[in-house]
């Protein structure tokens, strides 16, 4: 009976596991869909206003946000080698990518075995594209 409770516990925790990993993936995908939505409101505000859009460009979309999120660490200058808190994001001004460290890396595959997850932002001209700088897989689905 000791076999059979312990096995089904094994079981819970597994699964617990997963659907934290998922909600975190979930967490993520939805950050990037709100810099992908400034990053092109901004464009299209620069437009309107007939600002010269490869001008002064904001590349943090970060600071487009209404609000900054309660995990963004800041922009720091080359945060590749930098050890970051888990469940933050970044700004790297050196190489205009932001990273994410997760929490529960459960069930993230990256190329490299990185823990941190990297996107570049494209340069302009045109609406600025944040593509993730690596073939990232979280949870069995990719994450771009």
């Amino acid at each position: 009976m000791l076999v059979v409770v312990l096995i089904v516990i094994g079981y819970f925790f597994r699964e617990f596991r997963s659907v934290q990993a998922q909600g975190e993936m979930a967490a993520v995908k939805t950050t990037l869909g709100s810099l992908r939505t400034s990053l092109l409101f901004d464009f299209l505000k620069r437009q309107a206003e007939r600002t010269d859009v490869s001008v002064l460009v904001e590349r943090n979309p970060f600071l487009l946000l209404d609000h900054l999120p309660g995990n963004y660490a800041g922009a720091l200058a080359s945060a590749k080698g930098q050890v970051m808190q888990p469940g933050t994001w970044v700004f790297d001004s050196f190489c205009y990518c932001i990273g994410y460290e997760p929490m529960y890396p459960y069930g993230l595959n990256t190329p490299d075995d990185a823990r941190t997850i990297w996107f570049r932002i494209s340069p302009p001209p045109g609406p600025l594209q944040i593509n993730p700088m690596q073939n990232y897989q979280w949870a069995g689905q990719p994450v771009d």
